[in-house]
């Protein structure tokens, strides 16, 4: 009856919309109110994958060996699937390469590893696990600076002393025993290029006729890198049987077609939708493929694009954090659009314009623009309730909204870059940076049977009782 009670006085201070805060917490749990969503939200940092209520309290934890590769999901058995970083042995140091996927059991056993670090190849950002078994893994891939060269990149865009180039690919794995796996299926990007610079060299041709296409010559904020894409999520659906993913230094997202054989995927012809590996779809920046202009640019180094699941509200559009790096003032927010289409899967283009829609279907913003804003990484996840969670990656900071856009769940990761913080800590610069957060359900089929016994707050010296938290 008592619990009954401050139930209700927090229902109400809710609806009067005054947000509750426990204490003057500065990491771990810092709102908690009764409109958020009952569950358990995961995230890697460092070595350490966390399973935490909305009390902040830890419900389960997974340790490897390796630090993040940046992506992790818990599958509906109970395993973890996640990216691992290891050495590369050549010289690829760019953001997110990890090298290395993981799956564990439940009880924190190394059931699978798959290695792909070699001198010339590395997993980067995202793994993936498919429905059928299979892992898809995200990819770079070096080319020597001739090979670039041949394809129709322009020498000048290459910085000084700079002898390489980034193909970005992406591979189906089908485990094999506890340590391999076989290639089943394959992607890259070096397989569809255009190029209007030099007519002597490969890909060449008229840009803006051909969006099905990447422009080797678009720098975006690459900076003549080689790094020329940075793709860093990919997410599938299994419905449609694509790809989506996303470019931060291009300002897109891609959506391609899985279906293909590994040929066709190399190719322009063949697959469910009759057009190979190409680019079945686009959007955020249209002057990539010359059909607009930097006022017709909507994403900023956007992240996680994703098909919102069906029984979800907004199901079967796409979400997408956009981070707004790059444009002035920077901030951040988070989109949702509806590809035209004319059959699902079937995307609608009108030749010589940008592919729609011209505005997202909805933006969520901050009341104060530039009050919400991650440089780099973060997601978003539509919740079951109707909610959303928001992950503000680089300030590791996780938000649930509600309908109304209030804030109804807030949590600051407290593992700092050397330590972990004490509350009344304040997290210093990007010292306790998230790629993504997800929140599962109570009853997600991963947790029936399990041992989910609230522990205790990652954070050293919790100045709030777990009672009040919890009400």
């Amino acid at each position: 009856m008592i619990g009954h009670k401050i139930y209700i006085v927090i229902s109400f201070i809710y609806w009067l919309g005054i947000p509750l805060v426990f204490g003057q917490n500065t990491v771990g749990t810092i709102i908690n109110t009764p409109e958020a969503m009952e569950g358990y939200t995961l995230f890697t940092v460092q070595n350490e994958t966390y399973l935490i209520n909305n009390c902040g309290e830890v419900v389960h934890q997974w340790v490897s060996n390796y630090h993040s590769g940046k992506s992790v999901y818990l599958l509906e058995n109970g395993n973890l699937l996640r990216a691992a970083e290891i050495p590369n042995p050549g010289k690829i140091t760019i953001p997110g390469i990890g090298g290395r996927v993981e799956l564990f059991d439940w009880d924190n056993n190394l059931i699978w590893e798959c290695n792909y670090s070699t001198e010339t190849a590395s997993q980067n950002h995202e793994v993936y696990p498919m429905p059928n078994g299979n892992v898809l893994m995200l990819a770079a891939t070096v080319l020597k600076k001739e090979e670039a060269i041949q394809m129709g990149r322009n020498p000048g865009n290459f910085a000084p002393n700079n002898n390489h180039f980034y193909n970005v690919q992406i591979l189906e794995l089908q485990p094999r025993g506890s340590g391999n796996a076989d290639v089943v299926w394959e992607w890259n990007a070096k397989d569809h290029l255009i190029q209007d610079f030099d007519k002597s060299k490969d890909n060449y041709g008229n840009i803006a006729e051909n969006p099905q296409l990447l422009d080797i010559n678009f720098l975006g904020i690459s900076s003549r890198g080689a790094n020329w894409l940075h793709i860093n999520s990919m997410q599938y659906n299994l419905a449609l049987d694509q790809i989506i993913m996303s470019s931060r230094h291009l300002h897109e997202i891609y959506i391609i077609d899985h279906s293909t054989s590994i040929a066709e995927a190399a190719g322009s012809t063949g697959g469910r939708y009759g057009k190979g590996g190409d680019i079945l779809y686009r959007w955020g920046n249209p002057m990539v493929y010359k059909q607009g202009t930097a006022d017709d640019q909507q994403l900023f180094g956007p992240h996680y694009p994703h098909w919102i699941a069906d029984g979800l509200k907004d199901a079967g559009k796409i979400l997408i954090f956009n981070n707004g790096s790059n444009r002035k003032p920077e901030y951040s927010e988070i989109d949702i659009i509806v590809p035209p289409v004319t059959t699902p899967g079937n995307y609608v283009y009108q030749t010589n314009t940008a592919y729609g829609p011209v505005k997202p279907d909805y933006i969520y913003t901050a009341p104060v623009k530039t009050e919400f804003f991650s440089i780099f990484v973060s997601s978003a996840q539509r919740l079951p309730n109707g909610n959303m969670l928001i992950c503000e990656g680089s300030h590791g900071r996780f938000f649930e909204i509600d309908s109304c856009e209030r804030i109804v769940w807030e949590y600051v990761n407290p593992v700092g870059a050397k330590e972990i913080l004490s509350q009344g800590d304040v997290p210093e610069g990007l010292g306790n940076i998230v790629f993504r957060a997800k929140k599962y359900t109570t009853d997600y089929t991963a947790f029936a049977n399990r041992d989910l016994t609230p522990g205790l707050p990652i954070e050293k010296e919790p100045n709030h009782r777990q009672t009040d938290i919890c009400y």
